[in-house]
């Protein structure tokens, strides 16, 4: 069994969805060839979006790591971007397994009607078992704990998709959808605490700009294309480099802001028709109930707040990791990771642009302390996976740590590591305790909601 799902996720989510959606298609009812564009056009979105990551971070890393030379900026934990985090995470024993054993636990909680979420997201299991593997080394190679935090991870995510579904279908007009990805949803508290708080400012409303308000106010440099090109020569301009590679890095950070939204896009393409069906089935087959698929937040990174807010983010944040007491990661590798923090902030912003950059601002500086903190584990991880597999995505450069934007920036995956290293089985209990508490609430939920539309 390990070694059929290691294959499986071998593939790459551009060629391990289009077969999962399409069978999927078959199995709800439609036609083989419908069934099959859907899922062609879901890989194609993931190959596209790699595209556009990989000429982000290509294009971007040496200016940046040239900026970090100039100015001397000695940040001992080093940026290993998403590709590592996700090789630790399966090469190890809980990554091996983790997708069957989710799936399982996904399976249960839907027949004893605690979740509405059929989690289909394969390809983003591996931030459960990113969480699971540092466990897993933080407490002696115990495969008990490793498990443990990632289905803990797991429940967390699935209760939290259900409880943000329909203010997330609502502002994308996604209807049957939910994000069950645990790094988005882990901005989700900060997104609901913070709104409130900013609501509570007298005249703040009267700062409620939305993308579109921004180009009506600003012209053509309230555009996310321009914005790109701006901000991308600014780096240029830091790193010393010369007129034409300054242009250069303009061009290609507007290039990135402009595709990105065709691209996603041929997501929704591919997402609807399956989406319109199993809604179709679930109302004749279930009587009405609601289930919700499980699908990735990058259906909806193309949302011009999204690129507004994570193109001023990107030197922001950059400058700010500098001047962080106490901080030691500068998010270089991961900078495409800054556009999944938005797409559950926005429901609840309802898309305002000044609302969403000051509460991505803040949940980017604690994340910033959360991967400084989670370092030593996750350097631990990464050093035994290189060792043991010597995979390149997992080596470390000598003197540095192991950090990464995508996940180890995040509240859920923080509070559990801590849990669990800091308070071994007093941490178990409060985390038990915590999961158990919501998934009662979320069953109550559904059950009154069953029994209201009956």
């Amino acid at each position: 069994m390990e070694a059929v799902f290691s294959y499986i996720i071998s593939l790459g989510a551009s060629v391990m969805m289009p077969i999962l959606f399409t069978i999927i298609g078959l199995c709800i009812g439609m036609k083989f060839g419908k069934a099959l564009k859907s899922g062609l056009f879901v890989g194609v979105g993931f190959i596209g979006l790699n595209v556009v990551t990989k000429l982000l971070t290509d294009n971007f890393t040496n200016p940046l790591q040239t900026i970090s030379d100039l100015y001397q900026l000695a940040l001992r934990v080093f940026d290993m971007g998403w590709p590592a985090a996700a090789a630790v995470a399966y090469n190890t024993a809980v990554g091996a397994l983790i997708i069957p054993i989710l799936l399982g636990v996904n399976f249960l909680l839907l027949i004893t009607k605690c979740t509405r979420t059929v989690n289909i997201d394969l390809w983003n299991y591996w931030h459960f078992a990113f969480i699971g593997a540092v466990a897993y080394f933080v407490m002696g190679q115990s495969l008990a704990w490793g498990y443990f935090a990632a289905v803990v991870c797991y429940i967390i995510t699935l209760v939290m998709a259900d409880m943000t579904a329909e203010k997330f279908q609502k502002h994308y007009d996604l209807p049957g959808i939910s994000i069950p990805q645990p790094f988005c949803q882990s901005f989700t508290p900060f997104a609901i605490g913070m709104n409130w708080l900013l609501d509570k400012i007298p005249g703040f409303s009267r700062l409620d700009v939305d993308a579109e308000g921004l180009k009506k106010k600003f012209g053509v440099l309230g555009e996310p294309l321009v914005l790109g090109v701006i901000v991308g020569a600014l780096i240029g301009v830091a790193a010393q480099l010369d007129i034409k590679m300054i242009l250069a890095l303009g061009v290609t950070m507007g290039a990135v802001m402009e595709l990105i939204p065709r691209i996603t896009s041929l997501f929704i393409d591919g997402l609807k028709p399956i989406a319109e069906k199993t809604q179709e089935v679930v109302k004749r087959k279930f009587n009405g109930k609601k289930v919700y698929i499980g699908m990735s937040p990058a259906l909806v990174i193309g949302n011009p707040t999204t690129l507004v807010c994570s193109v001023i983010l990107i030197p922001v944040i950059l400058a700010v990791a500098v001047l962080l007491p106490g901080n030691q990661f500068l998010p270089l590798a991961s900078l495409a990771g800054m556009f999944y923090l938005f797409p559950l902030i926005l429901p609840y912003t309802k898309g305002n642009v000044v609302k969403s950059l000051i509460i991505g601002f803040v949940a980017l500086v604690i994340g910033l302390y959360f991967v400084t903190d989670m370092a030593p584990a996750f350097t631990k991880a990464a050093h035994e996976v290189y060792e043991a597999t010597k995979n390149d995505a997992a080596k470390i450069p000598e003197g540095f740590e192991a950090g990464a934007l995508d996940f180890a920036s995040s509240l859920f995956g923080w509070v559990i590591y801590r849990c669990v290293a800091s308070l071994e089985y007093i941490g178990m209990g409060l985390l038990s305790g915590f999961t158990a508490v919501m998934l009662y609430f979320n069953r109550r939920r559904i059950v009154a909601e069953e029994k209201h539309a009956q």
